[in-house]
């Protein structure tokens, strides 16, 4: 079943690698605008610009969840002005 999130917004966190950047591609491949969330800047940039390179539109946010003020930073610089379409998926470890 294909699922069409054009005009969603997705914030991913531990979008650097892994579960993360699987999950990114696949928000972005489904039509989701996502905000990038990840502590190693470079390998974040990396990543925004293969979704861009595919079609997609994404954000590089270079941040570290565990610092709560740095979470909330991102929180902010990505969520759309209206919460309607708004998702978050974190695959981050606590």
């Amino acid at each position: 079943m294909a699922v069409d999130l054009s005009g969603k917004v997705a914030a991913i966190t531990g979008a650097t690698s892994g579960i993360g950047e699987a999950t990114a591609r696949a928000f972005a491949s489904a039509g989701a605008t996502v905000a990038l969330a990840g502590r190693r800047e470079d390998r974040l940039t990396a990543v925004a610009e293969r979704i861009a390179a595919d079609g997609g539109r994404a954000e590089a946010f270079p941040t570290d969840v565990a610092d709560e003020a740095a979470a909330r930073a991102f929180v902010e610089r990505a969520r759309p002005s209206a919460w309607a379409g708004w998702t978050c998926w974190s695959t981050t470890r606590a």
